[in-house]
């Protein structure tokens, strides 16, 4: 995979080797959450699963089913818990992408844009992979599911993946400065998101005073849009899927512009900060 020398090639030759590049990179990322791959995606689906249970019970418990959108339930909660967790993961996926200081480095081909690449889709495939396995499985066993525009509705999960990318590479462009803060930064953000991500709401049913908190997000406006995707009932007018995805454009620049930045003053010291 990697090569001490590097003789010149040609633009396909060259895109070629990167693509395998990345693809062996991206399978030492699956694997690095657990050695088996398939155990890294099962416990993936399990935590999926939790997530979706307990959402279930605190509605029910709580009387708060009649605040979603009328259609089934699990469609309503999974918009909102696959898109979370997409986000998150690819954030946390990117953040925790071997950095220019990282002995990898010093492997010729390698560079962090690969390293970047490869953990975003990484966390992109486990994602997807789950998506189909628990919509078969509850297609399967408990009803058909029914979504209205359902690659509409995968483009959503696609920006949602863009736009914690972006910000996960923001903050991995600051990391090595500002080590402790940057971690602090991403577990608010991680845990803010458990509400002002909006999946225990829709927008529509916001008053304005409440709205003006959440729509900074671009998350917010992600899943709301997907629940019009989904529910031929909803129509939402507050949230803009374009507002998510330019966020995720400029945030893009302005991490590349760091990471380009942080690369031309790399330390070796700073593994040791980490």
């Amino acid at each position: 995979m990697f090569q001490s020398s590097r003789k010149p090639q040609g633009g396909i030759s060259s895109a070629l080797s990167i693509a395998e590049l990345v693809y062996h990179s991206v399978v030492r990322s699956v694997r690095k959450q657990h050695n088996n791959a398939f155990v890294a995606i099962a416990m993936n689906i399990l935590q999926t699963v939790l997530f979706l249970a307990a959402f279930y019970l605190m509605f029910s418990i709580l009387g708060m089913r009649g605040a979603a959108v009328r259609g089934d339930f699990l469609i309503y909660l999974m918009t909102g818990i696959f898109l979370y967790l997409t986000h998150i993961k690819a954030l946390g996926a990117v953040l925790g992408s071997e950095g220019p200081a990282s002995p990898m480095m010093q492997h010729a081909p390698m560079n962090t844009i690969i390293s970047i690449l490869s953990a975003a889709v990484g966390a992109l495939y486990i994602q997807v992979l789950s998506l189909v396995l628990v919509l078969f499985a509850y297609h399967v066993a408990w009803t058909p599911i029914e979504i209205e525009q359902p690659i509409e509705a995968f483009g959503m999960m696609l920006i949602a993946w863009f736009t914690g990318c972006a910000l996960g590479l923001v903050l991995l462009a600051l990391k090595p400065w500002f080590p402790s803060i940057v971690s602090l930064l991403s577990m608010v953000y991680q845990r803010a998101n458990m509400i002002a991500s909006g999946k225990m709401f829709v927008a529509n049913s916001l008053p304005s005073f409440m709205l003006a908190m959440f729509d900074w997000n671009p998350l917010f406006h992600v899943i709301d849009q997907a629940r019009g995707f989904a529910f031929i009932n909803y129509n939402p007018r507050y949230s803009s899927w374009e507002y998510a995805f330019w966020v995720g454009v400029v945030a893009v620049m302005i991490g590349l512009m760091g990471e380009f930045y942080t690369r031309k003053h790399a330390s070796l010291s700073w593994n040791a900060r980490r």
